[in-house]
């Protein structure tokens, strides 16, 4: 399969929606199957004809904005159920990322190999690799994607920082099966979701689940976490249900019951 836009580009100027486009591309070919979901790449190296990385230097932020809010819609797409007379016949494999946010990064190509008007991408699952979570390499040229080591760029301590800090960590069994998510952000929305009711945390069960179920909040300053119940079947913190609306703390461990149908152990990571 070759990620190709159709034109010769070579003759013509290199769009921000071109390189979009072999973003999302790049994204697709890089999947990682699992049991229960599949991880998809989150950061990206794009190489540039150097006369393209020149005339596009000014604008790469705003490029790199525009690529993430692509992402994310193509991500929520891939998640949509499919809905036969408005009944879910089957619930997919959940498509997530690794890190936070996507990671996207901009460089000139020093090795002469890409003409002008041409765009390379090189992919990983993760910051931190590990054998067999790198993912693809696509470009614009006649030649096959294939899994390949990201051209050498230099260390990148904040993203690395920003991907590798873990406040805590929760594990549950939903319909999908044993998951475990990690806790990387201050403000974390819990329940079943909807298209239009987006979760950080989306838990794959039937309706005594709220969409919204709960709030958990980690206090920046001091390390602290809080939970508030939001459902209409409530939430159980150590077999003491929770008044809605009512912010708890929570312990460095704690099991959280919801709605009497699966519990989620929650742990601090130090």
């Amino acid at each position: 399969m070759l990620a190709q836009t159709g034109q010769n580009l070579s003759d013509s100027r290199l769009s921000g929606q071109t390189i979009i486009e072999q973003l999302i591309r790049n994204m697709e070919l890089g999947r990682f199957e699992m049991a229960y979901s599949v991880l998809l790449p989150c950061i990206f190296d794009v190489y540039l004809h150097p006369e393209d990385h020149a005339r596009l230097t000014g604008v790469f932020e705003l490029v790199a904005d525009d690529a993430k809010r692509a992402l994310a819609e193509r991500v929520a797409r891939m998640n949509s159920a499919a809905r036969v007379l408005g009944i879910r016949r089957s619930r997919p494999k959940e498509h997530r990322i690794a890190g936070r946010d996507w990671v996207i990064e901009f460089f000139p190509d020093t090795e002469s190999t890409i003409p002008l008007g041409d765009v390379e991408i090189h992919s990983q699952l993760a910051e931190t690799e590990q054998p067999g979570f790198r993912g693809t390499k696509t470009t614009l040229l006649d030649r096959e994607p294939s899994v390949t080591t990201p051209r050498p760029t230099g260390p990148r301590p904040q993203v690395q920082k920003a991907i590798d800090r873990i406040f805590a960590e929760i594990r549950y069994e939903d319909d999908s099966g044993p998951q475990l998510y990690l806790v990387t952000q201050n403000h974390i929305r819990v329940g079943r979701g909807g298209d239009d009711v987006p979760m950080d945390l989306a838990l794959y069960t039937n309706d005594e689940v709220s969409r919204e179920h709960l709030i958990l909040r980690r206090d920046a300053a001091t390390g602290q976490f809080y939970l508030t119940d939001k459902s209409t079947n409530g939430t159980w913190l150590d077999g003491k249900r929770l008044k809605r609306g009512v912010e708890e703390p929570l312990a460095e461990r704690a099991a959280i019951g919801i709605a009497e149908v699966l519990t989620l152990t929650f742990e601090i990571r130090k």
